[in-house]
């Protein structure tokens, strides 16, 4: 896939395959391109080349009603949240079943409540965005996005602006998502022990292009001289990564 704005080239041609199921993470530094990337994962950009696959369909082949009904496959946690600072946590989450559904307003009550309370955030229905933590408001984010039952989660920069503590909520709220819902998640990254806390597989774009994708555990010991240098300046060093432990020791 091939994006240009002017004579400038941000994606130069980007080859990824995202597995269903899984947490797939996209790694990359300032000026990689990852904001443009989840732009066409999420419709809002069309690619001058190339396309994107989902089930077979290319999206950009889509008609503007086809496109409409096919974009509700997807949920987008924001960086910062995105919270409609003037609505109360139960009218920011139920506000994609009003705009896209025809649900009765107990129906949307009942749906925003499940989602709440199922991120451990029962009771704050009436609260507004300015009176909760910064973790929350991610939580509330999550729980909007998932009020329509979206079978790909796409997380941008998640933890930005997070303390190492919520930062490992957010993590373990984005697995155990993954894994009670059933979604398929990409996460865009720069933080490497989030990486390596939650990834099955992790693929790095560079200038452009994806220049690595596999396991964790491949990146902890890649000998591309890119990847390595950009996994030991974070300072991560080798090991199962606890979400690889976790795989290895699960009975089959």
């Amino acid at each position: 896939m091939c994006k240009a704005f002017g004579k400038h080239e941000v994606l130069k041609g980007v080859d990824l395959d995202i597995e269903r199921g899984k947490v797939n993470v996209i790694l990359g530094g300032s000026g990689a391109g990852k904001s443009v990337l989840v732009k066409h994962f999420m419709l809002l950009l069309r690619a001058d080349k190339g396309g994107v696959w989902v089930d077979g369909t290319n999206v950009f082949e889509l008609g503007p009603k086809e496109l409409t009904g096919f974009r509700r496959k997807f949920g987008m946690v924001f960086q910062f949240a995105a919270l409609f600072d003037s609505l109360t946590v139960e009218d920011n989450c139920a506000f994609p079943l009003r705009e896209h559904t025809s649900k009765s307003q107990s129906e949307i009550a009942d749906i925003v409540a499940d989602r709440l309370e199922a991120l451990g955030l029962a009771g704050t229905q009436k609260k507004f965005p300015g009176e909760l933590s910064g973790g929350m408001r991610k939580r509330v984010g999550l729980a909007r996005a998932l009020v329509l039952q979206p079978e790909i989660l796409i997380y941008d920069e998640p933890t930005t602006g997070l303390d190492p503590i919520a930062t490992l909520n957010v993590d373990e709220m984005i697995m155990s998502t993954a894994e009670r819902f059933k979604v398929t998640s990409v996460v865009i990254s720069h933080y490497m022990a989030s990486v390596f806390r939650i990834a099955q597989r992790v693929s790095m774009l560079r200038d452009g292009l994806i220049v690595a994708c596999g396991s964790p555990d491949d990146f902890l010991h890649s000998s591309d001289e890119y990847v390595h240098t950009f996994v030991s300046t974070a300072g991560v060093t080798g090991g199962a990564s606890p979400r690889q432990e976790e795989e290895e020791t699960r009975p089959r």
